[in-house]
């Protein structure tokens, strides 16, 4: 599994946790930058995906 997934989920959880701790304390600040971090967790977590697939198929040839 590429470092990148595991990376990416950890900074989605971590953004999760601070959209949440925004939304609960009125902080519209810290809420769009925990929106922001879950966004690129994702995306990094795509990455990832991305390139286990193509090891997986350099493997495969």
């Amino acid at each position: 599994m590429d470092k990148n997934r595991i990376d990416g989920k950890l900074k989605q959880v971590k953004g999760s946790m601070k959209e949440a701790l925004g939304k609960v304390t009125g902080d519209r600040k810290t809420e769009a930058e925990g929106v922001a971090e879950k966004t690129q967790g994702k995306l990094q977590e795509k990455a990832g995906q991305t390139a286990d697939a193509i090891r997986k198929h350099s493997d495969l040839h």
